[in-house]
């Protein structure tokens, strides 16, 4: 179970970036050229990124429950007794991902609120942006390549 559910929060990971960098990309193409925010495509980019980052969020959760280089190594090892990357895996990765699923969440509300298109564009685009930037800041590289 443990290696399946890896391999889906792996897999799930390419997906999640891939989406995230997409509707960055469109919020900010979208605010620059001074795009009507649409429901068609806008909107939906928006929120199916934020599902499936919500649905990563939760997969790596329940992986790092039951993970060996998760709660357990802490629980072994201690806080000081964890490597530099014990430590990323353990401790820096899921708070700082969890940090971001929060930005994007910020995002997403905060757009509800605004009618005027740059100002959805504009809550997207610096949320979801800030969200892309500290996930990238703590991927495990080592183990994705």
């Amino acid at each position: 179970m443990y290696e399946t559910i890896q391999m889906l929060h792996s897999y799930l990971a390419y997906v999640a970036l891939a989406i995230l960098l997409i509707a960055v990309v469109n919020t900010i193409s979208g605010l620059v050229s001074k795009r009507v925010f649409t429901m068609n495509k806008d909107l939906r980019l928006s929120l199916f990124t934020l599902i499936i980052c919500h649905i990563q969020l939760l997969v790596g959760l329940i992986l790092y429950f039951i993970s060996p280089s998760g709660l357990n190594a802490i629980q072994e090892f201690g806080m000081g007794g964890l490597t530099s990357a014990a430590r990323l895996l353990a401790v820096e990765h899921p708070f700082i991902n969890i940090l971001a699923i929060a930005a994007i969440t910020i995002g997403w509300s905060r757009h509800k609120k605004f009618v005027e298109g740059d100002k959805k564009f504009k809550s997207i685009a610096i949320f979801y942006g800030i969200g892309l930037i500290l996930i990238l800041s703590r991927i495990p590289w080592s183990q994705w390549f």
